[in-house]
């Protein structure tokens, strides 16, 4: 029986883990499909089967923390009966009456009863339901199940949660639990839930959430954080993409957005100046003759920085459908490690969410970041006459140990004289 193994981490990535498990012992796997989930700092990988047959065996539970390439459960044949392993002294010391087990484990150690569980009896719960379970103090045996062969489904479980009818106690008034997060260690206690309109949650951090914050936090004590601003009139750019819009969108097969010429404006100042793409390394400062810029992307598991290779050479249309691509991607949960590793420069845009002025966080180890931030119409002095203008603020965040206040503030002022007269970009000058 082959087993099914963790897919190789990168060099940078130690461990992760188990997020879910889309397949339970003794279902029918076809060759391709997700079998389970897994979690690492940057990304969540798949792990698919092989070859057909039936998942016969799980090794490692929802939660549980893995290492590359290391075995979580075993494939056998086709039509095969999942096997059985006796329950360990500890499980069945906290549960005497629980009988034969399916080899799986709560998080205190109780042993989780077989699928033909007598009626009134507690049923089978997978790690996923179970975690539902524990979290907001339901009753098992109290939940209507529409899974096969009876079984409780996690959105069972979660109906249940958000108060389905089930006598099951207290409930958390809050939003239900999330099953995209990671699994609390197995010798920590379950979250208290807390009833009435001052309810309270306790939800640990996925993987990707605790790297966020210990890179970001990380950057704020290294770098000399500093940040320059300026605006931008957006009206030169707007007229040319309404006037070659249906063209380019007819050539192309993608529309002419706003970031692809941020882009590749951005990537004529990075030329002009190669401190804003430069790093530092130790005491070395390490100059890159390539552009790889970083499009900050929220997704539901926080945000993410898939990376575009050598801008330089990408045309607008180029840039477009890799920026599409990655927002899928990010959607979907499937950005690989390849696609964010790198980077010389990025660019983050709160102004699709309606933000009007922030201080972006550098990307470390990258040297600066730029953030663009929403359109807004307001009255401007152009030619000595007041204007009403789309405007937009442009804020450049740099470390101040590598790029002087000069280089920053004619690095902006760069990208905005190129975005508010953009034939400059496509004529080179």
């Amino acid at each position: 029986m082959p087993d099914i193994k963790v897919p190789v981490f990168s060099e940078s990535v130690s461990e992760g883990t188990l997020l879910s498990w889309h397949k339970q012992p003794g279902e029918a796997v076809k060759r391709g499909e997700v079998l389970a989930e897994i979690e690492t700092d940057k990304v969540v990988l798949e792990v698919t089967a092989l070859q057909d047959g039936t998942l016969q065996t799980v090794v490692k539970n929802e939660g549980d923390t893995v290492l590359s390439e290391e075995v979580i459960g075993v494939l056998g044949e086709a039509g095969a009966v999942a096997a059985a392993p006796a329950a360990s002294p500890e499980a069945q010391a906290a549960d005497p009456a629980a009988g034969p087990v399916s080899g799986e484990t709560s998080a205190g150690g109780t042993a989780v009863q077989p699928d033909s569980a007598p009626s009134g009896e507690t049923p089978a719960l997978s790690p996923a339901v179970r975690r539902v379970v524990t979290e907001n103090n339901l009753n098992a045996s109290q939940i209507p199940a529409t899974g096969p062969r009876g079984n409780i489904t996690k959105q069972d479980a979660v109906s249940a949660a958000q108060g389905g009818g089930t006598d099951q106690g207290p409930q958390s008034a809050t939003a239900p639990v999330s099953l995209q997060t990671a699994a609390a260690p197995a010798s920590a206690p379950a979250a208290a839930v807390a009833s009435g309109p001052r309810a309270e949650q306790r939800v640990p951090m996925t993987r990707i959430r605790q790297r966020i914050a210990e890179r970001l936090k990380e950057v704020q004590n290294t770098a000399a954080i500093l940040t320059t601003f300026n605006e931008v009139n957006m009206q030169p750019a707007m007229d040319l993409r309404k006037k070659y819009q249906d063209q380019f969108v007819a050539k192309h097969g993608v529309k002419l957005g706003f970031m692809s010429l941020f882009v590749r404006a951005a990537t004529e100042a990075l030329k002009a100046f190669p401190n804003v793409n430069a790093s530092i390394d130790g005491k070395d400062i390490v100059y890159h003759a390539y552009y790889d810029m970083g499009i900050a992307v929220a997704s539901e598991r926080g945000l993410v920085v898939p990376i575009l290779r050598d801008t330089d050479a990408m045309s607008l249309a180029d840039i477009e459908k890799a920026i599409g691509g990655f927002a899928v991607k990010a959607k979907a949960g499937k950005l690989t490690m390849e696609d964010m590793s790198g980077g010389t420069f990025s660019i983050t845009n709160g102004g699709t969410f309606g933000s009007m002025m922030s201080t972006p966080i550098i990307n470390a180890p990258q040297s600066a970041i730029l953030g663009m931030h929403n359109i807004i119409e307001r009255p401007i002095a152009q030619n000595g006459q007041v204007v009403i203008a789309p405007m937009m603020y442009v804020a450049l965040s740099y470390d101040h140990r590598i790029i002087d206040g000069k280089e920053a503030v004619q690095f902006l002022v760069m990208i905005k004289n190129l975005l508010e007269d953009p034939a400059r970009i496509l004529l080179d000058l």
